[in-house]
């Protein structure tokens, strides 16, 4: 049987190896005159795609975005047994279009990073983000969290994932915010809901018990709440949760206009943030504000692991209903791993 791998690329449907092309490179931060051209690779889910677009940001690129997806029967199987050949792919770059760096992260990604690395003859510095469930040697770099417990000698660790939270990305968002929830009560309490994940499920009798708790939060200290969801959380839980906000003061987005997630993450004093998603309790904890997680119903080894580490560095508590206030160094993974790649760059002359 013979399988296919094809590309899409962002905003187009049909499969071909076309690239979203920034009009310009920003200068990297060791500043260097060189403009790196650097692809991210990944199969277009937004958490995925972000590990890899928040890392080349973090480094000063721009990056050209790739989405790669699998045919059958090669989308069914781990990296392991698939065939490091270009005849997987519907269409793959031609020789001499090789870039200086390759940020792929997800099972889809691996091994498209690693035939680049192979057809460009090393020219190509390739790093997959997350476990590649294949030998990181296939690879110039593997940057992964701790919680999956790869390790290796060409492997890097980080707490939790990338992410695109800056200082400033945060105050350019709240000012657009502003005006839209001028009249909310303070202090501002930012809830970022989840949903059904593999490891996890939203109950009803999670977003009742949820609910129960925002409105407790709000009579002991006449909060206003900033609340976003996903399409994980389902339209019975958000209908459900909004009857628990009817007569609170809120701002539900309701996924129109700008998206107000990072202008959440800057305006509000505190965080709440359902425990299914790693990026989202990563993005909270890179603000330096009190992040409280909502458990859901699961949960893994890896999640425990996750989080576990969080509560011990002091970044998160269980939420209780309770406001509370604590400090700690908001992480900053995604900027510390940049500048490493940056230094493993230069050292090897490629800067």
């Amino acid at each position: 049987m013979t399988g296919f791998f094809y590309l899409t690329p962002l905003f187009l449907a049909t499969p071909s190896f076309s690239r979203n092309i920034p009009d310009a490179m920003p200068k990297l931060k060791n500043k260097s005159q060189k403009k790196l051209i650097c692809w991210a690779v990944s199969d277009g889910r937004a958490g995925i795609e972000v590990q890899c677009t928040g890392l080349a940001e973090a480094m000063g690129l721009t990056p050209e975005i790739y989405h790669v997806k699998m045919k059958r029967p090669w989308h069914w199987l781990p990296p392991s047994l698939i065939p490091v050949h270009q005849s997987i792919y519907d269409q793959f770059p031609s020789k001499g279009e090789w870039p200086d760096l390759v940020i792929g992260c997800g099972r889809q990604a691996a091994i498209f990073n690693t035939l680049v690395r192979k057809q460009s003859h090393g020219k190509s510095f390739c790093i997959q983000v997350q476990d590649p469930k294949i030998s990181p040697n296939h690879f110039d770099l593997v940057i992964t969290p701790e919680h999956d417990l790869l390790r290796g000698s060409n492997v890097l660790t980080t707490t939790g994932g990338f992410n695109r939270v800056t200082s400033q990305r945060l105050r350019d968002e709240s000012t657009i915010l502003s005006p839209r929830i001028a009249k909310l009560p303070r202090p501002l309490i930012a809830v970022l809901v989840g949903g059904k994940s593999k490891a996890y499920d939203l109950t009803t009798s999670v977003i009742q018990h949820l609910g129960t708790q925002l409105q407790k939060l709000h009579s002991t200290t006449g909060c206003g709440f900033l609340i976003t969801t996903s399409r994980r959380t389902g339209e019975t839980n958000e209908i459900l949760l909004k009857q628990y906000l009817a007569d609170l003061p809120a701002f539900i987005w309701d996924g129109t206009g700008h998206n107000p997630y990072f202008g959440f993450l800057g305006s509000a004093e505190a965080i709440i943030v359902t425990s299914d998603s790693v990026n989202m309790v990563t993005e909270a904890a890179s603000t330096g504000k009190p992040v409280f997680t909502v458990n859901l119903e699961g949960g893994n080894k890896k999640f425990d692991r996750f989080h576990k580490q969080l509560e011990q560095k002091g970044i998160t508590r269980p939420f209780s209903g309770r406001m509370e206030s604590w400090s700690y160094s908001p992480l900053k993974e995604t900027e510390r791993m940049a500048n490493e790649v940056l230094r493993r760059m230069q050292s090897q002359g490629r800067l």
